[in-house]
């Protein structure tokens, strides 16, 4: 039954990666906006983390297990000019059934001025999008889990709205020892259900990562890798002007080094206590699209910590983007069960 269940996953895979798409040609992209300040902190992205909390079903539903059982998460992002986006999530566990998540992930893009065509103003409006993820996680044997996720979409930009679905799927394999962990997910493939204007419907923001990280056993490290767009070798967005038929296609500047390395995420975790740790991470595709030449400095690096006071755990993380952007990550966590309501 088990290796049943791995192989329908393995052929689910091979099918979708026919029909990914790269990024910035799609809609609801907030959907590639990860929440958790410990991800975050990371680089971004790492699928193939241990220890988890209940935010973590965002990145790989396979990683929902009974631990997280009846434990609540916020998380707040203050990102870039006016944005704010944020995730709360509430996951339970049931005997021989799984463990599943309810979370709600939004964007707030602010206040916008609106004008009419001669430049004049008259008023003002807002746009925000919205995604309900529903997540299930089981362990398979020993060293295999497996999970899904479902995120029906709402998205609101002034007059004009748009209803879509999309769905994740996760693969975990976990050493014997528990110290190395492996993970492939293929998330957000699904379907605009109403488009914004009109009958033009749009790609969702789908992909194929693949994630790895480990514990050293005798010290107090864990390191972290994920490869994004494992469907997609070419991602960059620089384009070039056919002169013949007026056509654009991708621009061959980058070397193959150049394009292989954008997939890469690094990070590291330092964990000197059960209470305390520090991260560091390294986006290599943020550092190279978003550097300004003249100033590198520190865009693509990011970092954070993570501390339990009391019943809870709190997190945060910084991200630059860019010399006129940082986005800061607050996550904090607790379980329910620790407290008497009564």
């Amino acid at each position: 039954m088990n290796r049943t269940v791995i192989l329908i996953f393995i052929y689910l895979l091979v099918t979708l990666s026919a029909k990914a798409q790269s990024g910035g040609e799609n809609i609801y992209e907030f959907l590639n906006l990860g929440s958790s300040a410990r991800v975050a902190a990371m680089g971004g992205d790492q699928i193939a983390l241990d220890d988890v909390d209940a935010d973590y079903s965002f990145y790989n539903p396979a990683a929902l297990h009974p631990d997280l059982d009846q434990k609540v998460a916020l998380n707040y992002v203050n990102y870039l000019t006016d944005i704010n986006y944020g995730y709360a999530s509430y996951t339970k566990y049931y005997k021989k059934i799984g463990t599943f998540s309810l979370a709600m992930h939004y964007v707030n893009y602010g206040k916008f001025t609106e004008a009419n065509e001669f430049g004049e103003r008259t008023g003002n409006f807002k746009a925000s999008d919205y995604a309900l993820i529903i997540s299930y996680g089981r362990q398979l044997n020993t060293n295999f889990r497996v999970g899904a996720s479902v995120k029906p979409i709402y998205s609101s930009l002034e007059k004009y709205s748009s209803f879509g679905l999309a769905a994740d799927l996760a693969l975990i394999y976990d050493s014997s020892n528990k110290l190395f962990r492996t993970s492939i997910v293929a998330r957000n493939f699904g379907y605009q259900i109403k488009a914004y204007y009109g009958s033009h419907r749009e790609d969702l923001p789908n992909e194929i990562l693949i994630g790895m990280s480990t514990k050293l056993q005798y010290a107090p490290f864990r390191f972290a890798l994920t490869y994004r767009h494992l469907e997609e070798f070419d991602t960059s967005y620089e384009s070039e002007l056919n002169s013949e038929d007026n056509s654009f296609s991708k621009s061959n500047k980058n070397s193959f080094s150049d394009k292989a390395l954008k997939h890469l995420i690094l990070g590291i975790e330092f964990l000197p206590s059960k209470n305390f740790s520090i991260r560091l991470g390294y986006n290599f595709q943020r550092r190279a699209e978003l550097k300004v030449d003249e100033k590198t400095s520190t865009v693509g690096f990011t970092w954070g910590f993570g501390v339990k006071v009391s019943r809870f755990h709190i997190n945060f993380a910084s991200a630059k983007y860019h010399l006129a952007g940082t986005s800061n990550h607050f996550s904090i966590s607790t379980r329910l069960s620790d407290f008497n309501f009564r």
